[in-house]
């Protein structure tokens, strides 16, 4: 399901804490909506034509502002990969002019590289009075897959679970994804020339580097295989012998800026995790509480920086801080979980970064009062399961010690989806059909 809006002013932060964070959270949803956020960046009908091709979790609602924005008189056809049950509800009385396939994310299975191979098909025969109209969010790493020659699909696989396991940030596991692929790294851009290429792009990482968004796939980049050969060496990756050789002859590089295949394109930013966390901080003004963004390029192993954010809230609930209460501190960003071997009989851990989050936040807050808390992914899915994260209230550790157990258990696992699914704690929103990364915020009444 998709998350239904509350109604600011009828919430209380101090009588409804939980209500009132989510209601934060659907306010930076909301934000980063493609609707809300499309028209203005739509360049005007060529005179050839117009393809739309694209990937990302928000691509199924960037597709349809598209649709509903484009003049109805102008040919318009493509083909965009979203993740499974992310495509939403199409209105009553839109046409359908731009196919939507479903993908699996984060590991690639075999749709998402069907999907990118007609992708590239479609760019064949292009001309200079063509236009190509490319959009692009979160998670098109793993939908728009398509490995480079001689690197087996079961391989690109593994090398993509390994990445996502190893701690590795956002930037490094991208790096290594543009140098093994076909189509990302600005490979999509080059295939499309000698057309006009427009790229419209939901940001989703820290500093909103487009190279990075989705692995870049219609922008330069300016990372090189030597890049990726180190990065695959320092988390200690295993690639095959033959790919290796490539990557250290650099054959595998990337188009890098100054490219003529590049000449004309244009990029345009239509949502970023700022102006999300902005939306947030002025419903958290007009309720009469102090808000303070702390940043949105937060990065970091997201128990330890549950922690830190932990030492924030317990100082501005003793009065010792930067922070005045009552306040909201929030925060964005992409924080990784370096997931921990299992020991022998352990069940496998269950969970994603916000909910990561919240264990080391509320491991650090032992119960602080008057501090409550949401962590949640903007798509409305943390990891790979079905909650966008999870809730911290004063009484978290107290109600999980009833239930026998010890935080400190779950994070041994990575297991933070059955810590708060037994507290009740978990934030189900369902897709929301649109991905500016990490959401945190932290009440402090």
């Amino acid at each position: 399901m998709t998350a239904t809006p509350i109604t600011p002013v009828s919430l209380s932060p101090t009588q409804q804490p939980r209500e009132f964070l989510l209601a934060l959270y659907q306010a930076a949803v909301q934000r980063a909506l493609p609707l809300h956020n499309t028209a203005a960046y739509l360049p005007k009908p060529p005179k050839g034509k117009t393809i739309v091709l694209g990937a990302g979790k928000a691509g199924g609602a960037m597709a349809q502002a598209v649709e509903a924005h484009w003049p109805a008189d102008a040919p318009l056809q493509g083909l965009v990969v979203t993740r499974y049950h992310h495509t939403p509800p199409r209105p009553a009385g839109l046409k359908e002019r731009i196919e939507v396939v479903e993908a699996a994310h984060p590991v690639p299975d075999a749709a998402g590289l069907a999907a990118a191979q007609r992708i590239m098909a479609m760019t064949r025969g292009l001309t200079k009075d063509d236009l190509v109209l490319c959009l692009i969010s979160g998670g098109g790493s793993a939908l728009l897959t398509l490995p480079v020659d001689g690197l087996d699909f079961a391989v690109k696989q593994r090398i993509n679970q390994d990445l996502l396991n190893s701690g590795a940030n956002i930037g490094e596991m991208n790096c290594v994804r543009k140098h093994l692929s076909q189509i990302k790294g600005g490979r999509l851009a080059a295939a499309c020339a000698p057309a006009q290429v427009v790229t419209l792009t939901i940001s989703d990482v820290p500093g909103d580097d487009p190279s990075v968004i989705a692995s870049g796939p219609t922008v330069p980049d300016v990372t090189t295989c030597a890049d990726a050969l180190a990065i695959l060496q320092r988390y200690a990756i295993a690639i095959p012998a033959d790919i290796q050789k490539l990557l250290e002859r650099g054959t595998l590089e990337t188009p890098k800026p100054g490219d003529p295949a590049f000449a004309g394109h244009r990029m345009h930013m239509t949502a970023t995790p700022q102006q999300s966390l902005e939306a947030a901080a002025q419903m958290a003004r007009a309720a009469g509480l102090n808000a303070y963004i702390l940043s949105d390029e937060i990065e970091g192993e997201s128990r330890e920086v549950g922690k830190v954010h932990a030492a924030l809230a317990r100082a501005a609930a003793y009065g010792k801080g930067a922070f005045a209460k009552p306040c909201v501190i929030l925060s964005g960003g992409e924080t990784t979980v370096t997931v921990r071997p299992r020991k022998e009989g352990q069940a496998k851990g269950r969970g994603g970064r916000a909910g990561e989050f919240c264990m080391g936040l509320a491991l650090a807050l032992q119960g602080a009062q008057g501090v409550y808390a949401i962590a949640a992914d903007t798509d409305g899915i943390d990891g790979v399961e079905d909650n966008a994260g999870a809730y911290v209230t004063p009484d978290t550790l107290q109600r999980a010690a009833a239930q026998g157990l010890k935080i400190s258990d779950h994070l041994d696992r990575n297991d933070a989806y059955s810590y708060f699914a037994a507290t009740g704690d978990l934030v189900i929103t369902g897709p929301t059909h649109t991905n500016v990364n990490d959401f945190r915020a932290l009440l402090i009444i």
